[in-house]
């Protein structure tokens, strides 16, 4: 799933893609925002984990579910 994080006061989004389901993703986020969560602990497919903020979220954005990839990828 690609997840894209637009930030308040920030020219660059954070985009990254993980394993969660859309609907993991939107129950976690609002589980965060609308308890006394302050920070949304996201992590990619990687392993890093982004710790954001919820009063500096502008939008996010959740894509479609990643697919197989084909081709050279480095």
């Amino acid at each position: 799933m690609d997840v894209r994080i637009g930030i308040k006061q920030s020219a660059r989004e954070l985009a990254f893609e993980t394993n969660d389901s859309a609907e993991e993703l939107r129950a976690l986020i609002e589980q965060t925002v609308a308890g006394d969560g302050t920070l949304l602990t996201l992590t990619d497919i990687k392993g890093r984990q982004f710790l954001i903020d919820t009063d500096s979220i502008a939008y996010i954005e959740l894509g479609a579910e990643v697919g197989r990839k084909v081709g050279f990828v480095s």
